[in-house]
């Protein structure tokens, strides 16, 4: 289990090596010491690997993921899992901005608080974040969902596509073209199996949340709908 110390060795070297692994590798769990809230650490790996960061990160934190668990013991600066493609990335404390931003896959789980505009143009990964986000989350979401445990700041969902959002707590408001949406059947177990992975399936009720979506009326521009835009 290699354990890689960044007040010892430079992030450019630890990313250098995680690039290199192969799919067949044996060092499959390495520890990160002493991150110091650098950027971009694990940042574009491509291998089925476990990296554990023991400490902050800065931005963009699992950027680009693919395959690989990423777990954050400590909070996580802006873009955390930007652009992830699959894998999972875990915090275990707070979030910035744009935590899952462009992301197409995988699964990312926040256990504090998640800031402005979380899952923003998010392309099908799931996040779920155990408790509030800021203001402008899931603006222009694509696919996938976005859960969440606490409240959620003003204009939820702007300008949504076909993303599924979940809330359980207060939201401030919603954005353009984002409404609430019916609670069904289909959506309870689309919900339990995200709650499910996030171990949380037996402690929370999906029944308790809401769901918003999108109206469809932004698709196409029409000069009617202009100061929407």
């Amino acid at each position: 289990m290699p354990i890689y110390d960044l007040d010892k060795a430079p992030l450019r070297e630890l990313n250098k090596a995680l690039h290199a692994l192969r799919p067949d590798t044996n060092e499959t769990h390495w520890t990160v010491t002493h991150p110091g809230g650098r950027h971009a650490v694990a940042a574009g790996l491509d291998a089925p690997i476990t990296v554990e960061i023991e400490g902050h990160v800065g931005y963009y934190c699992a950027g680009m993921n693919k395959q690989a668990s990423v777990l954050v013991n400590g909070n996580a600066g802006v873009g955390v899992a930007e652009n992830m493609m699959s894998g999972f990335v875990h915090v275990r404390g707070d979030a910035s901005q744009s935590a899952g931003a462009t992301a197409h896959g995988g699964f990312l789980l926040i256990d504090g608080n998640a800031g402005a505009r979380c899952g923003i143009s998010m392309k099908g990964v799931d996040i779920l974040v155990k408790k509030s986000i800021g203001h402008m989350s899931a603006f222009m979401a694509q696919a996938g969902s976005l859960v969440v445990l606490g409240d959620a700041g003003e204009a939820l969902g702007d300008s949504l596509y076909e993303a599924k959002l979940f809330v359980r707590g207060s939201v401030a408001s919603l954005g353009s073209d984002c409404i609430e949406k019916e609670m069904r059947d289909e959506h309870r177990a689309l919900l339990h199996a995200k709650l499910e992975i996030a171990g949380l399936a037996g402690e929370v009720d999906p029944s308790d949340f809401k769901r918003y979506g999108s109206a469809r009326q932004l698709y196409h521009f029409r000069v009617d709908n202009a100061g929407a835009y």
